[in-house]
């Protein structure tokens, strides 16, 4: 019995190196304390660490410990249609502003002459590790090294899904600068990125790439990276303005009450994309679902939504092609324009293209039989109201 004993913690001890070893790499260098004394100026630094203005309503027997299990339709039975965008690149866009959505939130902005990457996710897995953890649907449409000329990345927060090791290496190769919240750039340099390429915003503040001007706006979400130290980065969303175009990007975000600021002061918007997908009635906080979506998108007075945050993965419980028939449905209140591109498909939007359905039809959810409100304090009985229809 001592000998099995024995042979069974060494066998533990080996799995728990295993496992450090391989996720080690990608979970990243946290702020040390001269970054941490830097960051905690910050307006939304309280107790240690960064709060969001509203708390955050999460039922974690009745969600965070379900996430794990998966039903029909959540996931795709086919393969999911990508186009490569490869050829569109080597001519800039008549319009002036190109958007093109690779799935999830990682996407290219070419506007006025200036091109960002956003959240970039090539990887395989959104995850520390190569072998678990939520897996793609399918391959990046586009390589990284058939984009054009890329002159910035920015990255929303920390979370695996939004920034990924071996992307930000990849781009960090070509030389590229990166813009991220506070404390994000702890994790890029200790990837190799150099420290004079890496801005860091608080809310509100802002950079110049070219002649773009980047703006870091107020999210309600969280970070961290499998630590026991979390909310030591900041999250954010991103206004774009260009010479000509303007472009929001949400960032992962619960519905909140700085959205209609934003629209005052960097509004209105040639486009708006907005995280879509990955929500539940149990967390209704951390993620705006479809209808708040399509509501952000009013209050920052954007003029073409295109759904981002689904697509790609699963890390929610819901159809995977419910966001956009929810998102389409919403658009009927309110009289918004919609694009839902394929993955990978370069678009103009204030060309206004026309996008045939691309994906499947099957059951879903409407906003009736399961709404995601977000709460306004972080009490569920107490909720924004988002409505837009009778």
């Amino acid at each position: 019995m001592k000998r099995f004993l024995r042979y069974t913690l060494i066998l533990l001890a080996l799995l728990v190196a295993f496992v450090a070893i391989s996720a080690w790499p990608n979970i990243g260098t946290l702020p040390d304390a001269a970054q941490t004394a830097k960051d905690a100026r910050s307006p939304e630094w309280r107790n240690g660490k960064f709060e969001n203005p509203l708390p955050m309503y999460t039922n974690v027997k009745g969600g965070v410990l379900q996430m794990l299990a998966s039903a029909p339709g959540e996931e795709p039975d086919a393969p999911v249609p990508t186009v490569d965008s490869s050829a569109v690149y080597r001519t800039p866009p008549a319009s002036g502003l190109r958007v093109t959505w690779f799935g999830h939130s990682s996407m290219l902005i070419e506007i006025d002459g200036t091109n960002i990457v956003v959240d970039p996710l090539w990887s395989e897995r959104a995850s520390p590790f190569s072998w678990l953890g939520p897996k793609r649907w399918y391959e990046p449409p586009v390589p990284i090294d058939h984009l054009p000329h890329i002159d910035a990345v920015i990255v929303s927060h920390d979370h695996y899904d939004h920034l990924d090791r071996a992307s930000i290496q990849a781009f960090n190769a070509l030389g590229v600068r990166f813009i991220v919240p506070l404390g994000v750039g702890s994790h890029l340099r200790g990837w190799g990125v150099p420290a004079e390429r890496i801005t860091e915003l608080d809310w509100w503040q802002d950079a110049t790439v070219g002649n773009l001007r980047i703006v870091s706006t107020p999210s309600r979400h969280a970070s961290g990276r499998l630590s026991a130290r979390s909310d030591v980065t900041l999250w954010t969303g991103y206004a774009l303005i260009g010479d000509k175009h303007r472009v929001f990007y949400s960032g992962d975000t619960g519905f909140n009450d700085t959205f209609a600021d934003v629209g005052t002061k960097y509004g209105p918007f040639d486009v708006s994309l907005i995280e879509s997908g990955q929500y539940d009635a149990q967390w209704p906080d951390w993620h705006l679902g479809p209808e708040q979506a399509m509501k952000v998108h009013e209050e920052v007075r954007g003029k073409v939504l295109i759904p981002v945050h689904w697509g790609l993965i699963k890390l929610a419980h819901h159809a995977w092609t419910e966001p956009p028939e929810r998102i389409l449905a919403a658009a009927k209140c309110s009289h918004a324009d919609v694009l839902v591109p394929k993955p990978g498909q370069a678009v103009e939007p204030t060309m206004h293209p026309v996008i045939p359905r691309w994906w499947p039809s099957q059951h879903v959810a409407t906003a009736k039989e399961k709404p995601i409100v977000a709460s306004t304090h972080g009490d569920p009985a107490q909720k924004f109201d988002v409505s837009t229809c009778p």
